[in-house]
């Protein structure tokens, strides 16, 4: 039975006793993704090693892609676990859900090492903020074993990563966002978007207003400070999202001629 403490509103659990293997679950995790990036160079296809920028854009988004499909399985298996994890977010934790949230601070950590060390860019460095900040606060769920479940949610975000980083790849290979393929990503994209990335986080924003008097007030603090910049973030690049896939698609769609067979008629020229 869990022994739970109540100091001035606070929830905190006194019987963890169980050695923290978090921290060697991140180490484990940094040298994973390590390791498979420099497998990713030696096996990248000869249209993609053209220009360093492109071979490392390339490596950089299948790194991503495979962490979002890691993520998603195993975040789906935490919640099939312990489904009374999804009505005790800050409390109760398994394992598993531990591990989840120790493996994607591990990933985060080598990502940021990556594109700080081999992409310093504007958007590089924006992204590495949002990094610093999603290590900071899933720190505290890997130190304290509280708010695993917490973290858990904020894992979901990853199933739509999968078509996110998808589309990417598409992109660098060439696909043209015509192809039926293409559009059918687009379509999933959106759709897992406005799911796990805007309402998700909009019932993450209630979850923690609403709890505050339960949460510390340093951890109350790093949580919103976190969801502030993703919340802004994703609606920056929800804008572009449907910008990019269907406002200018639709636009560049009704300038090709057409012939009454419905076909391009510049295809004929291929």
């Amino acid at each position: 039975m869990e022994s739970v403490h109540r100091q001035e509103g606070e929830i905190w659990r006194t019987d963890i006793n169980e050695p923290n293997y978090g921290y060697y679950v991140i180490a484990a995790s940094f040298s994973f993704f390590y390791v498979m990036s420099k497998v990713a160079l030696m096996c990248a296809p000869p249209a993609i090693t053209k220009t360093p920028r492109s071979l490392w854009k390339w490596k950089n988004i299948l790194i991503s892609f495979s962490h979002s499909v890691i993520c998603s399985i195993w975040v789906v298996l935490c919640f099939y676990e312990r489904p009374d994890m999804a009505e005790d977010l800050i409390t109760i934790f398994t394992t598993t859900s531990h591990s989840l949230t120790s493996f994607s601070v591990g990933y985060f950590l080598h990502d940021l090492m990556d594109m700080l060390v081999n992409n310093r860019t504007r958007q590089s460095v924006e992204l590495a903020g949002h990094h610093v900040v999603i290590v900071i606060c899933f720190m505290v769920a890997v130190w304290s074993r509280h708010y695993v479940g917490y973290s858990s949610v904020a894992l979901l975000v990853e199933i739509n990563s999968i078509f996110l980083h998808l589309r990417q790849l598409l992109q660098i290979y060439g696909i043209s966002k015509f192809n039926p393929w293409y559009r059918l990503n687009s379509l999933i994209n959106l759709g897992t978007f406005l799911v796990f990335r805007i309402v998700l986080l909009t019932w993450m924003t209630r979850w923690i207003v609403i709890n505050r008097h339960i949460v510390p007030f340093v951890f109350y603090t790093l949580g919103s400070l976190g969801l502030a910049i993703m919340v802004v973030m994703n609606i920056t690049l929800l804008v572009r999202l449907m910008h990019s896939d269907f406002i200018s698609v639709k636009d560049k769609e009704t300038l090709v001629p057409r012939d009454k067979d419905n076909k391009d008629v510049n295809s004929k020229l291929e």
